[in-house]
């Protein structure tokens, strides 16, 4: 069964940063891709970054890029979101997700994602920043 648990979320300040964590588990951790993306109340799901565990290869949504770093540890079968200089705009739940086929820049076409273009996903981590 493919399981992907999220953790590290919490309150910060602004400013500050965070670690988030997906631990994955009930399938070939390199041979998949693995998202972040985030969901703040009464809006759609933002991609964020991916990973394409077979080689490493990084992609960050445009509006993504600079404060959110995407890192794996193929050992530990965890993929890791560094966030910097945490805004109060970025208060949301984060939610990691799994994919067989590679990822790519295309996997942020749109602003938000449909659930249902990556087949598992976490339940999520709540980072909430205040200002």
């Amino acid at each position: 069964e493919v399981q992907l648990v999220e953790s590290g979320g919490g309150l910060v300040q602004a400013g500050g940063s965070l670690r988030l964590s997906c631990a994955a588990s009930g399938f070939n951790f390199d041979d998949y891709s693995i998202g972040w993306f985030r969901q703040a109340p009464g809006k759609g799901r933002e991609g964020i970054s991916c990973i394409w565990n077979s080689d490493g290869t990084t992609y960050y949504a445009d509006s993504m890029k600079g404060r959110f770093t995407i890192a794996s540890d193929n050992a530990k079968k965890t993929v890791y979101l560094q966030i910097d200089s945490l805004k109060p705009e970025d208060t949301a739940v984060y939610y990691c997700a799994a994919d067989w086929a590679p990822c790519g820049q295309g996997s942020f076409r749109t602003p938000t994602v449909r659930i249902s273009s990556w087949p598992y996903w976490g339940q999520g981590t709540q980072v909430l920043v205040s200002s």
